[in-house]
Order: structure tokens, then sequence, then C-alpha cells
């Protein structure tokens, strides 16, 4: 936790922890407070047998808001952790004035490979021989090799060693298996925000992704773009899975400008109350004539996040 003025609250990705913020944390730090903490299961927290889901993660937040004394904050959700802001935002409004998206999960199927075999049975044991320590050391080193290389599609490659390295600690290991089971299947992504999109009307949404990534493709920023019309779009070229690594000081002039240039959401219980009501997105000539809603009614909607 660090800075002063409106909260901020960082949600890192999967196998990854709060020093993914590293290099903008300082430079938003000084408009912001800034809270960037660990998940549970991943970095520094404890990894326990406990509820993995997007929807635990976001109990997680708002306990942990109401313990620092923050009533209200700005989410900025990186990959997986763009799943738990939009289900922070879903389950707790009142306590949600902006989303920020940064190549979030859970707008649309496509995810690598690599984190779909994490939901292969033997998973645990054979990463559990690759993390052996003269292994591990050696395939780290290749890896860090390989992303310092130059080469555009091996860029995030440093970021992937940091996981991989993670992965030593069994427990970590089981927890990371929890939270994809959770959100991917064989197939790919198998969450989504697209049933319930509409709620986010009210809030603003500014969506952030690498033109170059591979592992969850940008043409997934236009779907949100679609799903959520008045979300703010913005495709950093040159950049990978981490943008606001790649390219610090334009990730945080995007996030400064769209803090500044936005009024954060007012949650009004009885719009939300209609528009649960309804199933759907509300135009102005039917709030009062009482007609069919524009979207289908979902008694349950699903959970984002991958």
């Amino acid at each position: 936790m660090r800075g002063r003025g409106p909260a901020l609250l960082l949600l890192h990705g999967l196998g990854c922890d709060h020093t993914t913020w590293e290099p903008v944390i300082d430079s938003l730090a000084r408009d912001f407070t800034v809270i960037a903490p660990d998940l549970l299961g991943h970095g520094a927290s404890d990894k326990p047998r406990a509820d993995y889901s997007v929807g635990g993660y976001a109990n997680g937040m708002r306990d942990l808001l109401t313990v620092l004394g923050v009533e209200r904050a700005t989410v900025v959700g990186h990959s997986f952790g763009g799943g738990v802001a939009m289900q922070f935002a879903y389950q707790y409004p009142e306590r949600t004035e902006r989303l920020v998206l940064v190549a979030s999960g859970g707008l649309g199927p496509e995810v690598t490979p690599a984190i779909r075999a994490i939901t292969v049975p033997g998973f645990h044991q054979l990463m559990g021989l690759l993390t052996l320590p003269g292994v591990r050391h050696l395939n780290g080193a290749v890896l860090r090799t390989l992303a310092a290389s130059g080469c555009v599609s091996l860029r995030d490659l440093d970021e992937v060693a940091d996981i991989y390295d993670s992965f030593a600690d069994p427990h970590a290991r089981s927890a990371i298996r929890h939270v994809v089971r959770a959100v991917v299947d064989w197939r790919g992504q198998v969450v989504t925000m697209s049933d319930r999109a509409y709620l986010t009307e009210a809030m603003p949404m500014c969506v952030v992704w690498g033109a170059e990534d591979l592992v969850i493709p940008a043409r997934h920023a236009r779907n949100a773009e679609a799903l959520a019309p008045g979300a703010r779009v913005e495709i950093i070229p040159n950049a990978g899975h981490f943008p606001h690594r790649d390219h610090p000081q334009r990730f945080v002039k995007i996030v400064r400008d769209f803090v500044r240039t936005t009024e954060p959401a007012v949650h009004d219980p009885d719009r939300w109350r209609e528009l649960l009501h309804r199933g759907g997105r509300v135009r102005p000539d039917q709030a009062e004539a009482g007609d069919a809603p524009v979207a289908p009614v979902h008694a349950m909607p699903r959970a984002a996040g991958a």
C-alpha cells in the first residue's frame, strides 16, 4: 500500500504476485493510494485448501479493503485479476468506482495451451519433477535468456520464468490448479462476462491490451467494446501479455487520464434492481413504457475470469 489520493486496487494475474506491478507502482502512487495485494494462493499470501473461485477472490478483496478502511476504489485487474475485478464490480458495485481490465480473462474462450495444460491430470506430479532444484534453475535460465533475446514473441518469458519458479512450492501448484480448473477446461475459458456486461453501463471501464499478446489474444479487447459499448479501449503496440511491464509510462498515462476524465460510478440500487429484473440494457424509450428487455434474462449470471 503506497501513495495518497483516490484508491487504486491492483489485482495481478494467474501465478504472479504484486511484484508484477513494480514498474508502475511508484508513478501511480504520486496520484493514488495504490493497493497491490498478493491474492490467496499466490506470492507471500497463504495457500490453504480454500475457495479459489473468482467469487471467493472478490470476497477476499472486499474484506481487504474493509480492513484497510477503504470504502471505494478503482479496480485494475490483469489477466485472471481482470476476471476478479469484474466479479468484484458485479458483487460490490457500491464499492467500485471504475474498472480497468488489462489483458483480461473472461472476454472470450481463447487462451494459451500452457494454461489449459494445468487442468490435465498429472500436471502436479510432472511439475514437481520439473521444479527440482537443478532442473528448475536450468529451465529458468533458458526462459530468461530467451526473453532477453529481443524476439517479440518471447518477450513474456521472463514473467513465465517467475511463475515457473513459484511452482517449486507444492502448495502454490495446488492453489493454481484449483484456480485454473474453476475457469478453464481443455477447450479454453469456460466463464464469461458476456451475460452480465449490461450491468457495467453505469460504471466507467477501460480495457488495455498488448497488440502482440500470445496468452489471450488482443481481439478480446474488441469483444469488451462490443459487450460494453461505453468502454474505452487502448491497444498498446509492441507489447505482449504484460503491457504494464512492457510500456510502464504509457500504461500509467492511460490509467491516470482515464481516472481524471471520468466520474466515479454512483451505485443506484433501484437501477441495479431494474437491470437485473430485465436482464439487459434498457433503452431510454423503454424505461417508462415497460417494453420487453433488450437482452434475455439470466437467472444465474456466470462469473468472469481466466
